[in-house]
């Protein structure tokens, strides 16, 4: 994490990473919960994610962490519960990429819910 990051990014949020569907039913599979540090805002703002699709944000989360895709799993906060819904969790919708503007050691992302 670059020196500007670790002042800026106090918060904790919790990502469950999309690992596939099941055969049985279709329903959609998470890996384990992971914790990692971020900063966040509640937005309601309309984009468009990966599909061209509008939505409207209900949250955005400002992290470094880089693994984070569309329809994986994000919660604001820590949390060790197997399954994000009943965690609360929302699915990401867009990744957006920017660049680091101070150090350039790595770049930010802004995780849309």
């Amino acid at each position: 994490m670059s020196s500007a990051a670790s002042w800026s990014y106090t918060a904790t949020a919790t990502l469950w990473p999309l690992v596939g569907r099941s055969d049985w039913d279709g329903a959609m599979l998470y890996g384990e919960p992971s914790i990692f540090s971020c900063d966040y805002s509640a937005k309601a703002e309309q984009r468009t994610d990966a599909r061209g699709q509008a939505f409207v944000t209900r949250q955005v989360v400002y992290t470094e962490r880089a693994d984070v895709k569309p329809g994986d799993m994000l919660l604001i906060g820590a949390s060790a519960e197997p399954d994000p819904v009943l965690a609360g969790a929302f699915e990401v919708r867009a990744v957006q990429r920017n660049g680091d503007t101070f150090q350039r050691e790595a770049d930010d992302f802004e995780l849309l819910t």
